[in-house]
């Protein structure tokens, strides 16, 4: 029944809670700008903060944005599904709404998700996400650490009990020299192994 409520709710264009494989996400169809917007209004989040697009499967990512086919495909085919945010870049300057105010990049994550999140994505395609919290809050491991504002603002919550708590490393792979803009759940040393490897294949 939560899984039907939630495919419900993102294809009307309502938030949705659901658990990642770092911490549980704030989510939101990305297809259109109201639902984001809606998505930032409720978490407190400016309009110069990027969001992720996220998706259960690298292909319905690629299939949204058509540009990353290539190099910036391989390097992503190689660390993905994981903890990690890829900075890529967006040279049709797709999903605005999501980029921030720079539109040549976005930031795309493909989680292991737990089973019911990836049921669900697997029905709506990919949606935008940010951690379930306030903006500059803690991220939440547990459904009890979700804000009430973000609980009684969101159509409903997929429980998947105590996840890890750290957020996915975010790296920039838009520059010659890939960058760790945020360390979380991966070390930015194995990530930044991880992609040299992979680059010299």
């Amino acid at each position: 029944m939560a899984l039907a409520t939630a495919v419900d709710a993102l294809r009307d264009g309502l938030p949705v809670i659901l658990p990642t494989d770092t911490v549980y996400g704030l989510t939101a169809s990305c297809y259109r700008e109201a639902p984001v917007e809606r998505l930032r209004r409720l978490k407190g989040t400016p309009a110069t903060q990027p969001i992720a697009l996220l998706a259960s499967d690298l292909e319905i990512v690629l299939d949204a944005v058509p540009e990353l086919r290539g190099r910036a495909a391989v390097i992503a085919r190689a660390l993905l599904p994981g903890r990690l945010t890829l900075i890529l870049p967006n040279p049709a300057k797709r999903f605005r709404w999501l980029t921030g105010p720079d539109p040549t990049k976005i930031g795309i994550r493909v989680p292991d998700l737990p089973p019911a999140s990836r049921a669900v994505l697997d029905r709506v395609g990919a949606v935008a996400a940010t951690s379930a919290n306030l903006h500059g809050g803690g991220d939440p491991a547990r459904p009890e650490d979700i804000p009430d504002e973000i609980w009684k603002g969101a159509a409903t919550l997929i429980d998947a009990g105590e996840l890890l708590g750290k957020p996915s490393t975010v790296v920039d792979l838009t520059e010659a020299q890939p960058r760790v803009l945020r360390e979380g759940a991966v070390s930015a040393d194995e990530a930044l192994a991880t992609i040299a490897r992979v680059a010299s294949e």
